[in-house]
């Protein structure tokens, strides 16, 4: 076996990335946003919410055993749908995973910033982080692709084991206090006199469901790199399931135990780490604090693993310039990784590093996604499709590759019409008032859905003349 081949990730790894790529800062900052939106009911949002990514990663791995090119569902678009609406696929997807990564950077650096006591919303101290944060994960990709490969496996057992050490821990003080569960108690807790969790409604449950399932996002981009898999058309569609029912029984187990420890904790602490304020004991919580850092660090090598293979896969396919196709001797996308750099760090910048912001273009396209590849999927299933060269005769299968992804575009439909999109334009204050439109969440939505398509097919027309 070669160098190369034996660099490639195998079936164990593939489930570490697919870990790595979904387990990040929300699993440890927000869950307490879910629990003041459903109250008690909170574990069942979780448990819908990972029924729904089950469904649509079944359907991205139903896609990847089609089509093995890199570049996930840029790929899938591409094959299916022709080389047009591949090419635009493909832009969104590259923006969308650079933006994903510089909100991961924002979010390692603003943590790391608090927990050592400094002003995480100073821009020149968010700045200067931000860039030593990426110049780190630079210089770990320039060590090629087995280096990468120890950092994200190591990093998805650091953060995993501190999210079994919450749930042991938490269980643990449990018996040891003799506590009992009270769940229903959660929607009676007040502060300042008013109770925290609203009365429920099926649009507030609904948007915890949303909330929740943004923490299983991420699954999609895995399969970005399939050509530095070893079989992925085998290895795929078995470790995404698998990484999806792992993290599932994490996360219930988490919020489960952070419910019944400190319920009132989780929802008002200004802790950046939400759920290590459940935690009275200062060792216990630093040890959790370390966790979350490195459960963070990990999905930024994990990012900077995919982002650059989304825009390299559209340069071998001929639809941008053959140049970022280079790679260094350690095998390392050079020339697209330096591109998502400079997009992961100038976009956070240009919007004062508001999360709120860059999260909705990144959400958004993510959902377009889960519509394009569903119907990829039975195309394929049909036989049909653009790119007969590359849709694999792969074993067909009616559960997989038609209902799961009839179910997928239906569960995403329903999401994009209960979600409130309202919140996401309009900036509204403390008291629920109407304050004025959010510029900065609209102008990016432009610029990422019109003016970057326009402007990298605008490059690759002047390539292909040159």
């Amino acid at each position: 076996m070669n160098n190369r081949e034996s660099d490639k990730l195998g079936f164990w790894s593939i489930v570490f990335l697919a870990i790595n790529a979904i387990i990040g800062s929300g699993i440890f900052l927000t869950p307490g946003s879910v629990v003041q939106q459903a109250g008690s009911k909170a574990l069942i949002a979780y448990f819908i919410a990972a029924i729904f990514a089950a469904i649509l990663a079944v359907t991205f791995a139903a896609a990847a055993k089609y089509v093995t090119k890199s570049g996930a569902a840029y790929a899938y678009s591409k094959a299916a749908f022709g080389d047009k609406i591949g090419f635009y696929m493909g832009v969104l997807r590259y923006f969308s995973a650079s933006v994903a990564w510089g909100v991961m950077a924002v979010g390692v650096v603003r943590s790391t910033i608090s927990i050592f006591g400094g002003n995480s919303e100073d821009f020149g101290t968010v700045t200067i982080g931000f860039i030593v944060l990426m110049a780190l994960i630079t210089i770990i990709n320039l060590f090629g692709q087995r280096v990468v490969k120890w950092v994200m496996n190591l990093a998805t057992i650091g953060k995993l084991a501190a999210l079994i050490l919450i749930i042991v821990a938490g269980v643990v003080l449990l018996i040891s206090t003799g506590a009992s569960s009270h769940l229903n108690e959660v929607d009676q807790i007040t502060q300042n006199g008013q109770k925290i969790v609203p009365t429920l409604t099926t649009t507030s449950f609904v948007m915890a469901i949303v909330s929740a399932f943004y923490a299983f996002t991420g699954f999609e981009s895995v399969a970005s790199g399939s050509e530095d898999m070893k079989d992925p058309e085998k290895n795929l569609p078995r470790a995404i399931p698998l990484a999806i029912l792992v993290i599932a029984l994490v996360y219930i187990g988490v919020v489960a135990v952070a419910m019944v420890l400190d319920p009132k904790a989780l929802m008002t602490t200004k802790q950046v780490v939400a759920v290590a304020a459940i935690f009275k004991n200062e060792i216990l919580r630093d040890v959790i604090l370390v966790g979350a850092l490195v459960s963070m660090f990990g999905i930024n090598v994990g990012s900077s693993f995919n982002a650059p293979r989304i825009l390299e896969a559209m340069a071998r396919e001929n639809q941008m310039s053959k140049a970022l196709t280079k790679r260094t001797k350690n095998n390392f996308p050079i020339r697209t990784f330096f591109i998502s750099v400079v997009l992961a760090i100038l976009i956070p910048m240009a919007f004062q590093y508001n999360m709120v912001n860059l999260i909705t273009l990144s959400a958004m396209v993510r959902f377009l996604g889960f519509i394009v590849v569903p119907l990829a999927v039975i195309r394929f299933y049909r036989g049909k499709g653009i790119d007969k060269e590359n849709i694999l005769d792969a074993d067909k299968n009616v559960l997989t590759d038609i209902v799961m992804p009839v179910l997928s575009i239906a569960l995403v439909v329903f999401l994009l019409i209960e979600y409130d999109w309202k919140t996401q334009f309009v900036i509204i204050n403390t008291q629920g008032q109407f304050v004025g439109i959010n510029w900065y969440a609209i102008a990016m939505m432009i610029f990422g859905f019109i003016i970057l398509p326009l402007l990298m097919s605008w490059i690759s027309r002047l390539e292909r003349k040159n």
